[in-house]
């Protein structure tokens, strides 16, 4: 079946002045919670709040309603049971089990681009395209060996260039789930690529790490998105889109990623012990993981394995759901080949298959 061309972002004119978003569209329909077979009542927290901001980057403009955010309840459903594995039909090729595109990299941190594409394949993803910088192109693709790599645009010091998001979202059209932000660093060029991104690009779309700093002072505009997003901040990337300290945040770490799934109409997974994934409707505690997972690169690997199964056709709030278990599940099968101590994010990578095989057995 044909795919929709994807529109493309109007060009960035001289004016500077951030374009005001349209009202939102009468009668705009709302989408409805799937539920869950095993739940209970709990009350939704609401002291923390995005609050409003003139966008920090120029923006597009965008002549789209934003989609309806979810109904706001008193009370949540707490969902505990992990989703089942996206089946596998015998009959199935590359195609059939999903492409990935991944955004990630830049001059300083090309290894969180190789662990996010890495984890999309261990995750169950039949492709995975790596589009990265130009400069930094040569210094990935050189780790690279089942996925393909994409040179974009970039701008000095070896960072995504706004103008690589028009050949950004040609590849898209191609690929059925993004990963965007692990890596690309925090420069403004790289800003606005990612901001631009987040916005446009139609697509099921996991945004992490720098892709989340990209959206300070404009989440909001995520209404706008045509395609699902999974946010996945750690505690600090929570505060920053709050506007409050991560120690209020770690206060109430549900109620905080309650407040930022409403504002923007997203999925949203607070990491750290007990994470959180919530889409403003339901809410789940994931139980699996370790304190050996607080390290470099574990949080590119998460993001790998959610992209993976949103390509897969995956629900996002179920996607977020399942790869939070598995990524820690994951973290758990090394700590206890290796011990907590000296694990590092690969260990958590090369742990995976057996994860995914672990939960598809308990569900046999």
């Amino acid at each position: 079946m044909a795919r929709k061309p994807i529109a493309k972002p109007a060009a960035r004119g001289g004016d500077k002045a951030a374009a005001k978003p349209p009202a939102k569209a009468p009668g705009a329909p709302t989408r409805a919670a799937t539920g869950s077979p095993s739940k209970t009542r709990v009350k939704a927290r609401t002291n923390v709040g995005i609050r409003p901001h003139a966008p920090a980057f120029d923006a597009p403009t965008d002549t789209r309603a934003p989609r309806a955010a979810p109904s706001s309840p008193r009370a949540l459903d707490r969902v505990t049971m992990i989703p089942a594995l996206p089946p596998r039909p015998r009959e199935g090729h590359k195609a059939t089990f999903g492409h990935v595109l991944v955004l990630a990299g830049s001059y300083r941190y090309t290894g969180a681009a190789v662990l996010t594409a890495r984890a999309t394949l261990r995750s169950g993803a039949g492709l995975v395209t790596l589009g990265c910088p130009k400069s930094a192109h040569a210094a990935i693709a050189a780790h690279l060996l089942c996925e393909m790599s994409l040179p974009l645009a970039d701008a000095a010091p070896g960072v995504f260039a706004p103008d690589a998001v028009s050949e950004a979202l040609d590849w898209a059209e191609r690929a059925n789930a993004v990963a965007l932000g692990p890596g690309i660093a925090t420069d403004t060029p790289a800003m606005r690529f990612a901001q631009d991104m987040a916005v446009f690009c139609p697509l099921p779309m996991v945004i992490d790490a720098d892709g989340i700093s990209a959206l300070v002072g404009a989440a909001q505009r995520l209404e706008w998105a045509e395609g699902r997003r999974v946010l996945t901040p750690h505690p600090g990337e929570a505060a920053r889109l709050l506007s409050c300290s991560t120690a209020e945040v770690m206060a109430d770490r549900e109620g905080a990623a309650i407040r930022i799934a409403r504002e923007t109409n997203s999925i949203v997974l607070i990491k750290g012990a007990g994470t959180i994934v919530t889409d403003a409707e339901r809410v789940y505690v994931n139980a699996s993981g370790n304190p050996g997972m607080a390290t470099a690169g574990s949080g590119d690997v998460l993001t790998g394995v959610i992209a993976a199964l949103l390509a897969q056709g995956m629900d996002p709030f179920d996607a977020a759901c399942l790869g939070a278990h598995l990524h820690g599940r994951a973290g758990d099968l090394a700590a206890r080949a290796l011990g907590e101590h000296g694990m590092i994010a690969t260990d958590i990578l090369e742990s995976l298959p057996l994860a995914f095989r672990d939960h598809a057995t308990a569900r046999a």
